[in-house]
């Protein structure tokens, strides 16, 4: 049963990361299926921690890795100029050097759950904490409220 959850979570992580490569051309479009990918990834993390879904050492670490994947890159998919049509906030381009130790910060602190693997809800709940408010840094400061 492991094995075939591992497998299904597995295939669609990478099924989001072709569809990013194929359809997405935009850098806006870019993150913003990045963003979906870890909002995903916090909700399998949530359910888990809320008991609402059985713990899932593959889950788990699934969703660790794309959060901490993503957030790497995140930072990289705002040129000048893509501003536009966005929900990012002109904060971003007038303080890169923040948005981006903020956007690498969630992704370090991935890595350390992923170092200190959370064993069972009660760990996942500690990650998630931990993950959750560094989320809240970032979207206070870096995202238009719409």
């Amino acid at each position: 049963m492991r094995f075939k959850a591992a497998a299904i979570t597995a295939t669609a992580l990478c099924l989001g990361f072709a569809a990013v490569a194929i359809a997405q051309e935009t850098p806006q479009a870019k993150r913003e299926q990045l963003m979906k990918q870890v909002g995903g990834a916090m909700a399998t993390l949530g359910g888990i921690a809320k008991g609402e879904k059985p713990y899932d050492e593959a889950a788990v670490r699934t969703a660790l890795t794309a959060v901490s994947t993503n957030l790497k890159a995140f930072p990289d998919q705002f040129p000048a100029g893509s501003e536009v049509d966005s929900a990012a906030a002109p904060a971003i381009w007038q303080n890169t050097e923040d948005f981006r130790s903020k956007a690498l910060a969630l992704a370090e602190k991935a890595d350390t759950a992923l170092a200190s693997f959370p064993a069972d809800q009660a760990g996942v709940g500690a990650a998630m904490q931990s993950l959750g408010s560094s989320c809240g840094d970032c979207h206070q400061t870096y995202r238009l409220k719409r």
